[in-house]
């Protein structure tokens, strides 16, 4: 004989006294969960469609952002001020310029400087500093023996040398070569060098173009290889500027230099004159461009039109030629491409402009491809200026080592880079200045605008509150210890959370027990945690499960590669991450475990392993009512192993290009994060032989996190970690005991 005993508040139904058990198919309060297929691709997708629906939005979003003023050059420039000073900050404009008197001439005993002569100009090739230890580097065309007319700095596209467009090189056509064709016309032209986007396997593994490899470490920093290149083009403008012979300033450029030309003309009004060709076009698909052009943040304020309105009221000559015609393979680099925009879309780009009346737009010149034309040109030289036609070519004295020239520009940059690694400390150290640490109610008072700052502007905030949870709920998984639901929930339109709540047989009714959220890996799925197929998580959700937690185990968003890769390309033109939507998604987790009968809201903890173990960083950050967490197989010296091009462990070798956060750097590297943990609970879990960083790094960051938690707070046994003798796997031994004692749980291990 056996009696059923439905139990009030509790999540499931047992028969006790025999060994039937009746189990209710959904949990009690939601309904039947009826999504089939791959649930995990299905949440990818629908991530995918809202932030398209962001992008979207976006156009009529930045007209807030904005209050133009067009009544006087200075009363414009009041009005932009504060969105230039921000745009310069994104790009990494940030160093001052180091000043010079004019460029160095490079010449040996063996080699004159001069490299080239043309009609009345004479071509040298030269150098001049930028910043610590970087310098620009390209062909200066002089005029000989006339008056200067025009100071013109003219960039190439990135696949194209200054000696091409000099007319000293083969690639282009005559027509084409408009850094020659400026100085026959009696302009001063200086040419820089830009990084290329040739292809190389990097440390042997992830195959990056120039550009991509540049911008990965200087991006973590709050530095870009754009800003490196705008910094090159404005110490011309430096130099320029401090000349007597009063030549207006101009900056010209094709393709990525069209994009630069942009970029500096909106942030520097000491350029008169600004030339675009081969770039103007809407931003909105800027996630499928190379990852070099990525900048955090560019749609919400800047699309190419709004960029142009800040040129106003200097002449902008904008010629609506092909693009560069590029694709990059995903070969552990970022997929992307460049393709020409319609001439509508590029028309209707140039419309939303605030003021147009500075603009001068011109059509493509016949068949041309590699512009700047003939007629745009003479649109571009100052009044009284006059665009010559030379029939004579130019005579070369002697050709330049381009591939030399093009490693040293990118190994100064990446000395740079390497250089702000170790100076990120003291930025960072200054940054949490206002960090109280009198006592531990203090602490928790200042650090809330930490957590602020962390969230808006690191990680990126979506202002718009949480659905109804329309929770839905299936019985998946039955084991001898624990029953397993598969559950989803909505969190914006388009957007849902999916997961697994594994539930103890033993549960009683009205009782309260602690949760863990137990968390997956790259590609990874809920199962992985409890199916026992995949070593390296040990089994930690089931043997936790049978322990007598309850626990929640959430598919995070970072699986089917590219696919979720492009949710991180696709935010961060929002000035948002992945983890932009993967914190709501666990804030909706936690609101929903919390109002469940048999949880204590009070001990909701966090574990994750490997990309669960950043979640482990980042979302526990940002959800307070997380009360403890454990970042297994990946704390470390975060900053320095997404910068470093010094060590084997460093993401710059490695596929995962969506890794990259903006300026980290000098902002929150892992020690920074455990702040915002901080007081509550925070553990390090690590394998000795893990691939992920070296122990003296791992040891050095966690320091920090030791010195907050025990010298200053006084909370000595709150922050902990485990060295153990391992890999890249959760070890299940010091984590299991630090879950117990801080979940009050007076279960031990089998």
């Amino acid at each position: 004989m056996w009696t059923k005993c439905i139990a009030v508040g509790v999540f499931m139904t047992l028969a006790i006294g025999s060994n039937l058990r009746v189990v209710a198919e959904t949990l009690p309060g939601t309904q039947p969960l009826t999504r089939n297929g791959d649930i995990a691709a299905q949440m990818v997708a629908g991530i995918d469609r809202f932030l398209l629906g962001e992008i979207e939005a976006s156009i009529l979003e930045r007209a807030k952002h904005w209050e133009w003023d067009f009544s006087s050059p200075e009363l414009h420039q009041q009005a932009i001020a504060a969105n230039q000073a921000r745009l310069a900050h994104r790009l990494g404009v940030r160093e001052p310029r180091i000043p010079f008197d004019a460029p160095s001439l490079l010449a040996t005993t063996e080699t004159s400087a001069l490299v080239a002569q043309g009609a009345g100009y004479d071509v040298f090739a030269v150098r001049w500093p930028v910043l610590k230890s970087m310098h620009g580097e390209g062909l200066l065309l002089v005029p000989v023996d006339r008056k200067i007319v025009a100071d013109i700095i003219a960039l190439p596209d990135a696949d194209q040398t200054p000696e091409q467009i000099a007319g000293l090189a083969d690639g282009l056509p005559a027509e084409s070569q408009f850094a020659r064709r400026l100085a026959e016309s009696g302009c001063r032209v200086i040419i820089p060098t830009l990084v290329s986007r040739d292809m190389a396997r990097r440390g042997g593994r992830a195959n990056l173009s120039n550009r991509e490899y540049v911008y990965r470490s200087s991006f973590v920093q709050g530095r870009h290889v754009i800003g490196y290149e705008i910094q090159k083009v404005l110490a011309c403008v430096d130099w320029f500027a401090r000349g007597q012979d009063d030549a207006e300033i101009g900056v010209i450029g094709y393709g990525e230099g069209g994009m630069l030309a942009l970029y500096s003309g909106a942030l520097d009004n000491r350029i008169e004159r600004v030339c675009i060709s081969g770039y103007v076009a809407p931003r909105e698909r800027i996630w499928q461009e190379p990852i070099s052009r990525n900048v955090f943040g560019r749609l919400e304020r800047y699309g190419d039109a709004e960029l142009l309105s800040m040129i106003w009221p200097r002449p902008c000559v904008i010629e609506q030629s092909a693009h560069p015609t590029v694709t990059l393979p995903g070969e552990g680099g970022a997929p992307g491409q460049i393709t020409t925009p319609t001439d509508e879309e590029v028309r209707r780009e140039i419309a939303r402009a605030a003021c147009t009346d500075h603009l001068i737009v011109g059509p493509v010149d016949g068949d041309q491809v590699n512009h700047p034309c003939g007629q745009m040109l003479a649109s571009f030289l100052p009044a009284g200026a006059k665009l010559v036609t030379v029939d004579s070519a130019v005579k070369v004295v002697r050709m330049i080592d381009a591939a030399a020239r093009q490693q040293r520009q990118m190994e100064e940059m990446d000395a740079y880079d390497q250089t702000l690694i170790r100076a990120n400390d003291f930025r960072r150290k200054d940054f949490l200045k206002d960090l109280k640490t009198s006592s531990v109610d203090a602490y928790e008072e200042s650090v809330e605008k930490y957590r602020e700052i962390f969230y808006d502007d690191v990680i990126g905030r979506f202002d718009r509150p949480l659905l109804p949870f329309n929770s839905q709920s299936r019985k998946t998984w039955e084991e001898a210890k624990w029953i397993g639901y598969e559950v989803t929930l909505d969190v914006f339109p388009d957007v849902f959370a999916y997961g697994v709540l594994m539930l103890p047989k033993d549960l009683q009714p009205g009782e309260q027990r602690p949760v863990i959220v137990c968390q997956h890996g790259l590609e990874g799925r809920p199962t992985d945690l409890f199916d026992g197929k995949k070593a390296a998580y040990d089994n930690f959700a089931a043997t936790l499960c049978e322990q007598g937690y309850i626990v929640f185990a959430p598919q995070n968003p970072y699986i089917h590669q590219d696919q979720f890769r492009t949710l991180q390309r696709k935010s961060n033109a929002l000035g948002k991450t992945l983890f932009s939507t993967i914190v709501p998604q666990h804030q909706q987790i936690v609101n929903w475990l919390k109002a469940q009968p048999n949880v204590d809201p009070q001990r909701i903890a966090f574990y994750g392993l490997s990309y669960g173990g950043k979640s482990a960083m980042r979302i526990p950050a940002l959800v307070p009512d997380y009360c403890l967490s454990i970042c297994s197989g990946d704390f470390n010296d975060w900053v320095l192993k997404t910068a470093t091009t010094q060590h084997k462990f460093s993401y710059v070798w490695a596929g995962e290009y969506e890794i990259y956060e903006f300026d980290l750097g000098g902002t929150f590297n892992y020690a920074e994060m455990a702040a915002l943990i901080c007081p509550r609970p925070f553990m390090v879990e690590r394998g000795h032989f893990d691939g992920c960083g070296d122990d003296e790094w791992i040891a050095y960051e966690f320091a920090k996190v030791r010195n907050l938690y025990q010298a200053k707070l006084h909370l000595t046994d709150r922050a902990e970690i485990e060295w153990f003798i391992g890999g890249h796997e959760i070890h299940s031994q010091g984590t299991f005991a630090f879950l117990n004692k801080h979940l009050n749980w007076p279960q031990s291990l089998p």
